[in-house]
């Protein structure tokens, strides 16, 4: 869940798309959670205000009463936002991130026992974790804001922090493990690709160079160094790697695609799938899997009559991706980049 920054605000999306992300609640008590203390207290490092809430609560308005998923609940904004206007729905939470699950506890507590389970787990188990058929599932892909916020989490290239960037402490690898042991091509792929960015070879060629690192600080600072002062014009050079990075870390473009499609499997007639994607990656690969079960994956040439016996199991529910109105952007920088497309189960 995204938010607008409490001090200076960085702009991790803005690489992404060039202009033109089980327990019942107890009130009386802690909540457990896979060992989580949903009532430790965080402060507000989870206050946040949903990314396009309007419009997904007005795609979710008319699905049929049930289960609705939160496959990234963050601090559980938009899951809130859901479970108020829709008293006919229950909710199961995912999320990697303990700390976010934690906020998401805490936020969704004055729900009780409609707020079924909480999964600390990525939402490519969403099959195993899930017994279908369920009236929703949502994803809102990418980095929060409160992780960004937390300099101690490794994501940002502002100020400086550990070379972490997992979302899940629990996983072995970290960004300081890819910028030194990967070799100098392996680098620079991974910055082309998940990162935009045309000068990749020569970051990777600076990075290999000046290894190793330990902090964000140290990283940033070589990269910047690696890049022309036209291009640092643009923006801080390192946004685009440390997005490739944690990319990386977190393999979220590998998931990505079999979770879709076990959220398309799980809706029940008339369920609907949203998701908000935040760099061109991301929102490729879910327009893709989004085509591939509106046309059922039919190999027939456009605009012929499908011949090929293709059946599809969703409808698009609109033309190309939604973006955020001129007000949100404004008053919150970080939803500039976000994408929202929908589909709805036949």
């Amino acid at each position: 869940m995204r938010s607008p920054s409490t001090g200076q605000v960085e702009e991790p999306f803005s690489a992404r798309f060039h202009p033109g992300r089980s327990g019942r609640q107890n009130p009386d008590a802690a909540v457990l959670v896979g060992g989580l203390r949903m009532n430790q207290p965080l402060g507000n490092a989870f206050d946040h205000h949903p990314v396009m809430v309007e419009e997904v609560e007005a795609l979710l308005a008319s699905v049929p009463p049930g289960v609705s998923v939160d496959a990234t609940v963050g601090g559980g904004g938009h899951a809130a936002a859901l479970l108020d206007a829709r008293p006919d729905l229950r909710l199961i939470a995912f999320d990697r991130d303990a700390d976010a699950l934690a906020a998401a506890g805490n936020r969704l507590r004055r729900f009780g026992d409609r707020v079924i389970a909480f999964h600390h787990a990525r939402f490519d188990q969403l099959a195993t974790l899930v017994d279908g058929p369920v009236s929703a599932v949502l994803f809102d892909l990418g980095v929060s804001s409160p992780q960004i916020d937390r300099s101690e989490r490794g994501f940002s290239y502002i100020g400086d922090g550990p070379l972490d960037m997992r979302m899940d402490q629990r996983d072995p690898l970290t960004a300081a493990d890819v910028v030194n042991t990967y070799d100098e091509r392996t680098l620079a792929r991974l910055f082309a690709d998940s990162g935009d960015n045309r000068l990749a070879r020569r970051i990777a060629a600076a990075v290999v160079a000046a290894r190793p690192f330990t902090s964000t600080g140290q990283l940033a600072n070589v990269v910047a160094a690696a890049v022309p002062a036209p291009a640092r014009r643009r923006g801080h050079p390192a946004k685009r790697v440390f997005q490739a990075l944690r990319i990386e870390v977190n393999h979220e473009l590998d998931v990505l695609a079999p979770a879709i499609d076990d959220a398309i499997d799980l809706l029940a007639p008339g369920g609907r799938c949203v998701v908000l994607a935040y760099h061109s990656g991301e929102d490729r690969l879910v327009k893709e899997r989004f085509a591939f079960a509106a046309t059922g994956g039919c190999t027939c040439p456009p605009r012929l009559p499908c011949v090929c016996g293709a059946t599809p199991s969703v409808k698009l529910l609109n033309r190309g991706a939604r973006k955020p109105g001129a007000d949100e952007i404004a008053a919150n920088r970080r939803a500039e980049s976000a994408r929202l497309r929908a589909i709805e189960k036949l």
